[in-house]
């Protein structure tokens, strides 16, 4: 009875607050971080809450999460998903990343590759490639989007259309059971579609939390891209979407198996 009144009241603090912490969840209870983390992973299991760095916050539909707190969440989770996604990619080739915190990750695991050229309207994976002497950044016009760093609208998307890259690495606001992936801002949407269009090969990479998200633009299905990076199995509607339409998954679970 207590656990379930204090799961009740948690989300009641969570959709007044907009985010609670496992620090003050404790205090407000007079119980130990060991029980809040098991009632914040309990109400996020169920997906009513989605985990954030210490702590937990109402999950997004039609307004996304800050990007801090995005970068927070599954953040090693991510970074393990960017070190699968490198491996994939050979030294030499041109590369379209989009905006997110999966593809700045993605960014970080590339630095050591060489003769790179990558195309993005993320301003943050510039400027960590920018740290790198064997890659070369082109950064596309258009609107910056000051809260996360993307340019985004009509002239972002044409000047991507200048070019025809061998690898395309999409992010998503949220992955849909169907596999539509979606996102927030149609100015970001028609960026995200014209990568996958002027690209040999494209991959989305998105984390378990995307497929509890909500967002409402459609991207693109899965069943458009070629491959489909994440940290755990998919649902199963998407699996079999990918295995009908011959897009291949790879998870870090797998990986980490394998070895």
């Amino acid at each position: 009875m207590a656990q379930n009144f204090r799961h009740s009241e948690i989300l009641t603090i969570a959709r007044d607050a907009g985010k609670v912490t496992v620090e003050g969840l404790a205090t407000h209870f007079n119980v130990t971080a060991q029980t809040i983390r098991r009632d914040l992973a309990e109400l996020c299991d169920v997906g009513q809450l989605t985990r954030v760095h210490g702590g937990a916050m109402i999950p997004s539909g039609v307004i996304a999460l800050g990007y801090e707190d995005r970068r927070s969440l599954a953040s090693e989770e991510k970074d393990a998903i960017a070190r699968m996604v490198a491996r994939q990619i050979p030294d030499g080739v041109s590369i379209f990343m989009n905006i997110g915190t999966t593809t700045e990750a993605v960014a970080r695991a590339l630095l050591k590759h060489r003769n790179l050229m990558v195309i993005t309207n993320n301003l943050n994976v510039a400027n960590i490639l920018a740290t790198s002497p064997n890659s070369e950044v082109i950064v596309a016009g258009g609107i910056l989007r000051r809260a996360d760093g993307a340019l985004v609208g009509d002239v972002t998307a044409e000047f991507i259309g200048q070019f025809k890259v061998d690898y395309a690495i999409i992010g998503s606001a949220a992955v849909d059971p169907d596999g539509s992936l979606l996102d927030y801002d149609f100015r970001e949407v028609r960026v995200a579609q014209a990568l996958i269009k002027n690209a040999r090969k494209s991959y989305l990479v998105a984390d378990h939390t995307k497929f509890k998200m909500a967002a409402p633009v459609r991207i693109a299905s899965l069943a458009d891209l070629d491959g489909f990076f994440t940290d755990i199995a998919p649902p199963k509607s998407i699996l079999q979407l990918c295995a009908d339409n011959d897009v291949f998954i790879r998870t870090v679970e797998n990986a980490a198996r394998a070895r």
